[in-house]
């Protein structure tokens, strides 16, 4: 079923992107939800339950190597899962547009295929290949329809016979400084999965139980790429700015959880070295919470200010694993997953701003979208509230229960080390909020500006934002749903089919 899964959006985006001189961009997008659906709805049917391996698949690969396609969904991962495959869902929904390219939703399909492959990976070169898979796909996805004037459908010739713009050359800069910097990051993170394994004698996941410190180190540095910690983050601002918006709702609800994912798994199969090396995550954590809370109060761009405040929640996250505890891996999934939520639905909303001014500028915006825009204004408000920590949605769970990790210590840390680290997180809570804030009252609230527009949500839009927002408060308001997957503290290593 895993691999059917997984085979089904892979092969028709690698279609689409082999037809897309005969099909037009709707029929594409279309196509791309109906496979995408078909592929959350095995993911969601192959659970098992915490306590072992959903789904398993382990059948021969590269023998020399030891190498396997082995494929199976744990307690770790059915969340990040299912969470990928309903955002290339929506991903899809959102490109039915009639300017959509069909190369672009066949990106989307491939990209949505390879992260669900590493999330499904029990092996570590499956794993990272699956990671190098998703890697690309995005370098064009940046730079071929990435630009400062492209609204959401991307608008680029690519030999499809459609009439777009010319993408932005800085797109392009983007998009190489985006590349450059996670290629280095999975150099660091093959030399560290080769010296687990040599230590191990095994590339699978359910046999791995430690490794040297060295390798701990190097697979930590790849993954806070990717995550990602400061100061190895400046990749993810102008990344996330120039894309189009299904290029920046892919790169902050999947790809940034590749990272925080990665830096999960490595907690639980590397404890004692990752031991070593998690205050420093920690501190970098809560650094980035601080750092890009001033950051984003400092910010005129929409889409930049959004950019910078996920390196914050991922913050929380790094925060959450670094104490290797229960409740801190139970905090890093779920806020994983409420930040994949809360921020797709912001950037999605972001691009229906850009797509109607042609700027996510907040002052050329202007004011008054109560007015001018209700049901625009309305979404994004939830957004934000969302995002700052309001109880009763999704992001008010994650922030806490980062902060109860860090207040209850645990293992690895120091006690002063971790309640000064919660000390700045609750000032970075505190700068969530006021930056968020200041963005509803500089594009929501006051008189409309002299800039009139009629057109609210339509209803692929209407859609995409509802579906989020309904998540977004079953989660608020039953956060068990996640964090009752990690009751048992069962590890991944521990699961049995």
């Amino acid at each position: 079923m895993i691999t059917t899964a997984l085979t089904i959006p892979f092969v028709l985006g690698l279609a689409l992107l082999l037809l897309r001189k005969r099909i037009s961009g709707p029929a594409a997008a279309r196509l791309g939800a109906v496979a995408m659906t078909a592929t959350l709805t095995l993911l969601a049917l192959v659970w098992e339950g915490s306590d072992r391996i959903s789904g398993e698949v382990d059948v021969a690969w590269i023998e020399p190597l030891g190498a396997r396609l082995h494929l199976g969904v744990t307690h770790l991962s059915w969340p990040f899962v299912l969470m990928t495959a309903l955002i290339g869902l929506l991903c899809c929904v959102w490109l039915i547009a009639g300017d959509t390219s069909p190369a672009l939703v066949g990106l989307v399909l491939v990209i949505s295929a390879s992260s669900l492959g590493v999330f499904a990976s029990l092996d570590l070169l499956l794993f990272f290949v699956f990671f190098e898979l998703a890697l690309i796909p995005m370098w064009f996805v940046i730079a071929w329809w990435g630009s400062s004037n492209v609204g959401s459908s991307g608008h680029l010739d690519d030999g499809s016979g459609h009439k777009n713009v010319p993408a932005d050359e800085t797109a392009r800069v983007a998009a190489t400084r985006f590349l450059l910097f996670t290629v280095t990051g999975s150099a660091l993170l093959l030399v560290g999965i080769v010296l687990v394994a040599r230590d191990n004698q095994s590339l699978q996941l359910t046999e791995i139980d430690g490794g040297p410190l060295v390798a701990a180190v190097l697979i930590v540095l790849g993954f806070a790429i990717k995550t990602p910690v400061v100061p190895l983050h400046t990749w993810l601002p102008d990344a996330h700015s120039k894309a189009p918006t299904v290029g920046s709702v892919l790169l902050a609800a999947v790809f940034l959880k590749l990272g925080t994912y990665g830096l999960v798994i490595g907690a639980v199969v590397l404890p004692e070295s990752f031991a070593e090396v998690a205050p420093y995550l920690g501190g970098a954590g809560v650094i980035g919470i601080v750092w890009s809370a001033l950051a984003c109060y400092a910010q005129d761009d929409l889409k930049r200010m959004i950019a910078f405040s996920s390196i914050g929640h991922m913050g929380f996250v790094v925060l959450a694993i670094s104490t290797m505890s229960d409740v801190g891996i139970a905090a890093a999934v779920f806020g994983s997953v409420a930040h994949g939520l809360i921020t797709g639905l912001l950037f999605f909303l972001s691009g229906s701003l850009k797509d109607r001014f042609g700027t996510a500028s907040m002052r050329a915006i202007g004011r008054g979208l109560y007015a001018r825009t209700p049901w625009i204004a309305v979404t994004f408000v939830f957004a934000a509230i969302a995002s700052l920590g309001l109880p009763g949605l999704a992001g008010f769970w994650g922030e806490l229960l980062s902060l109860r990790a860090a207040y209850e210590v645990g293992d690895v840390l120091s006690k002063p080390f971790a309640w000064t680290a919660l000390a700045l997180a609750v000032l970075g809570v505190a700068l969530t909020t006021a930056y968020f804030l200041r963005a509803i009252r500089l594009v929501a609230q006051g008189e409309p500006s002299a800039r009139e527009v009629a057109r609210d949500l339509d209803a692929r839009e209407a859609a995409v934002s509802g579906v989020l927002v309904v998540l977004i408060v079953v989660l608020g308001l039953a956060p068990g749903l996640v964090v009752g997957l990690y009751d048992s503290g069962v590890a991944i290593g521990q699961a049995a089919p």
